[in-house]
């Protein structure tokens, strides 16, 4: 699939979707716009988890260079 439009057409949706919170949802350090970042959404997703961990990263401090994990 190459974008949302092409799941939803594959996959159909689900307008009544609640996320759920399992042992499984715990927060990342990936860097927002990073491939591991895009990678850990994607999997939350796939898992039915919520998009955003409230202990993800939030900042760029510490990061020397671009890292594909």
């Amino acid at each position: 699939m190459r974008n949302v439009f092409e799941a939803i057409l594959q996959c159909g949706h689900d307008e009544n979707f609640v996320p759920q919170v399992t042992e499984e949802f715990v927060p990342t350090d990936a860097p927002a716009g990073s491939p591991a970042k895009v990678r850990i959404l994607a999997e939350r997703v796939q898992k039915g988890l919520p998009l955003w961990h409230p202990e993800d990263r939030s900042d760029y401090s510490g990061l020397t260079g671009m890292d594909d994990e």
